[in-house]
């Protein structure tokens, strides 16, 4: 599992903006008023070969202008609860403020790496004027400007420098399955249905809270690791953002996972967040099953189900070859035959085709309806063979790759997945000049 790297501070100091330079991507929505940063607060970063996942908090304050502490503290508890390291981010033009202080305070008691990131240091003169920071007691400050991207390559060496685990670690032997989706839809019930009859076979591996827990299912010859985003919020505190946490909690399972089961609620559908978390499913390559919980409620007419199901293919394109799945925790239906899916998607996920059929098959397709033609250029793909990753990875080789269209990427991914099943597990293509 990669370092998850949390970006904390008061409003308006430009996480956002870091944020963007880091994932080198415009997502977030930066406006100078403060908490309009809302829905990508989550991406892949990559410095010197070492890649790493970034968490804007910004995104999670539901406070506006006067933002209260209240809030910016549980953004920063949870900082320092989730991630692995944390940015504090500061802005040089204001100074410290009893904001900054007190987030300061927060952070030298976290048994976390901190780096102190004064932003805004966009000329010479700004570097003296970042001094001031040093009594906050975090060590070194890191100037930089995060819109220009000054001094950031110093702040990324330091970032990575201190990061104790490996970016990738040994695959483990058993397929983990990440079961995740909304709070509310049955995550829980649905690994305490699934542990309840064979109790006895069940293993729990210790794991602390801010790890999803991971308990060994090992049933009808089926050994698997589950991991649980939902059993872990502490009830005391109800009133936490409640999409900032699970969006924090499904990031580490999805990171962690061979394949994802997104629960899904069948009587609100698909909704924005489950939009969301598939998203954080697809950026990380991992195998999808769709959940459908809670099917008993629903009133049933003969084609409810196929509707049903083609509205989910429908909000989930393009990636549309997944297989969906309707279920009810409750009245314990079709529970093993979810698992069975996962496992399925796992095994397809590993799936290796010989570049000898690889070409075999899909050449003879591409010369009946080869690549559109570009400023009167033929373009002509000439081989293709799969890469040993983790995620099925195909290279096409051809003489102008640059000029392959989407539309044309697709046609190519919808022709392998009709000779070969890869249902659930993402697909990529890249295109290289032979």
């Amino acid at each position: 599992m990669g370092n998850i790297v949390a970006i904390v501070g008061r409003p308006n100091v430009g996480k956002s903006t870091l944020f963007n330079r880091l994932i080198e991507r415009k997502e977030a929505i930066t406006d100078p008023t403060a908490g309009t940063t809302r829905d990508r607060h989550y991406g892949k970063a990559e410095w010197n070969g070492v890649v790493f996942s970034v968490i804007d908090t910004g995104g999670y304050v539901s406070g506006s202008d006067d933002v209260f502490e209240g809030e910016i503290r549980k953004q920063v508890n949870l900082a320092i609860e989730e991630s692995d390291s944390i940015l504090f981010m500061v802005d040089v033009q204001h100074g410290i403020t009893a904001m900054d202080e007190a987030i300061a305070k927060m952070l030298r008691r976290a048994k976390k790496p901190v780096l102190l990131v004064a932003n805004k240091v966009d000329e010479h003169a700004r570097q003296y004027d970042s001094a001031e920071f040093y009594s906050l007691g975090l060590g070194e400050v890191f100037c930089i400007a995060a819109v220009s991207g000054a001094g950031t390559g110093e702040l990324l060496d330091a970032l990575v420098g201190g990061f104790s685990k490996p970016s990738e670690e040994a695959e483990p032997e058993i397929p983990r399955f990440a079961i995740v989706g909304k709070p509310n839809v049955g995550k829980s019930s649905l690994v305490n249905a699934l542990l309840g009859r064979q109790q006895n076979i069940v293993t729990p591996v210790a794991g602390t809270t801010r790890d999803p827990i991971n308990t060994r299912w090992n049933v009808f010859g089926h050994d698997v690791m589950l991991l649980d985003t939902a059993g872990i919020r502490k009830k005391s505190k109800v009133d936490e953002d409640i999409e900032f946490y699970s969006v924090l909690r499904s990031v580490r399972a999805i990171e962690d996972s061979d394949v994802c089961l997104l629960m899904v609620d069948a009587q609100e559908g698909v909704q924005q967040q489950d939009l969301h978390i598939l998203s954080i499913i697809q950026k990380n390559g991992k195998g999808l099953v769709v959940v459908v919980n809670k099917w008993d409620l629903i009133e049933k007419e003969t084609n409810t189900m196929k509707a049903f199901e083609a509205d989910v293919k429908q909000r989930l394109e393009p990636f549309t070859d997944v297989p969906v799945i309707f279920i009810s925790v409750l009245e314990k239906q079709r529970l093993i035959k979810t698992m069975e899916l996962a496992v399925q998607v796992y095994e397809d996920r590993k799936r290796r085709i010989p570049t000898r059929k690889l070409n075999d098959e899909l050449l003879p397709i591409i010369e009946r309806q080869p690549p559109p033609m570009y400023k009167a250029k033929q373009v002509t793909i000439k081989f293709i063979t799969q890469l040993p990753t983790y995620v099925p990875t195909f290279v096409f080789y051809c003489n102008l790759p640059q000029y392959i269209k989407p539309s044309y990427e697709r046609f190519l991914e919808n022709r392998l997945r009709e000779h070969w099943r890869f249902t659930g597990v993402p697909i990529r293509l890249f295109f290289r000049k032979k």
